[in-house]
C-alpha cells in the first residue's frame, strides 16, 4: 500500500511514539521511530521518502526548530505537526514553515491516516517535479551553444525571420537549429519548449 514510503515519527514521549508506531504498523504503514529531533537529523538521508510526524513540544530541539532545520537542509519530507498543546499561534508558525498538517492530541485515527496519505501524495508530487527538473536540465545541457541561443529567442516569441539577423545566420539555418533542438528536447510545439526551457532556471 505504501511501497517504499515511511512514516518517520519523532516524539520524546515513548508511550505516544510506540502507540503511533503500532497503530500505523497495523494499518500497513512502514514506520521509523525517533526520540528527539537531534536523533532524526543525525540519521536523516536525502533519499528517504514518506512523511514526518513531529511532536511540537519536545525536550532539546522542539518540533518547530526541527521543521525549520529540515527546510534549511531542503528535506522533501512533508511534516505533520502533532501536539497536546495546540493553539492558533503554534499552528500558524507550523504552517508558515510549510507544515503539511497540524493535529492536536488526542486526534482521530482516521484523521491521522488521511493526513498521512495526503502528505504521501504531496511528497510524490514534489519528487516528481524534481525528477522532471533534473531530466529537463540534462536535456538542456545536451544543446549546442547555438541551439541554446535559438531556443532563448524562440521562447521569447520571436519568429525565425527575426532570429536570423539577430544571430547573423540565415532563416534556413535557424529552422535547422530549431528542429534539432526541439528533437533533442522531445517537444513538438513552442508551448512545451517554453516549459522545458524554464527548467534550466530551477
Amino acid at each position: 500500500m505504501t511501497s517504499n514510503l515511511t512514516v518517520f515519527i519523532v516524539d520524546d514521549d515513548p508511550a505516544v511514539r510506540d502507540a503511533l508506531g503500532l497503530l500505523l504498523g497495523i494499518r500497513g504503514y512502514r514506520t521509523a521511530l525517533f526520540s528527539c529531533g537531534e536523533d532524526f537529523l543525525h540519521s536523516w538521508r536525502p533519499e528517504w521518502a514518506g512523511c514526518l510526524l513531529i511532536d511540537i513540544r519536545m525536550s532539546g530541539m522542539d518540533g518547530l526548530s526541527l521543521q525549520r532545520r529540515l527546510l534549511e537542509l531542503n528535506c522533501m519530507l512533508p511534516v505533520i505537526i502533532i501536539t497536546g498543546h495546540g493553539d492558533v499561534a503554534l499552528a500558524r508558525q507550523a504552517f508558515k514553515a510549510q507544515a503539511s498538517d497540524f493535529l492536536e492530541k488526542p486526534f482521530d485515527h482516521d484523521k491521522l491516516l488521511a493526513a498521512i496519505d495526503e502528505a504521501f501524495s504531496r511528497e510524490a508530487h514534489a519528487r516528481g517535479q524534481l525528477q522532471r527538473q533534473v531530466e529537463g536540465q540534462a536535456l538542456l545541457r545536451a544543446l549546442t551553444p547555438r541551439e541554446r541561443e535559438v531556443m532563448q529567442l524562440v521562447v521569447t516569441g520571436q519568429h525565425n525571420r527575426d532570429i536570423a539577423p539577430a544571430l547573423g545566420i540565415s532563416v534556413r539555418t535557424v529552422e535547422v537549429h530549431k528542429a534539432r533542438l526541439m528533437d533533442k528536447l522531445g517537444v513538438d510545439n513552442v508551448a512545451d519548449l517554453v516549459r522545458i526551457s524554464m527548467l534550466g532556471t530551477g
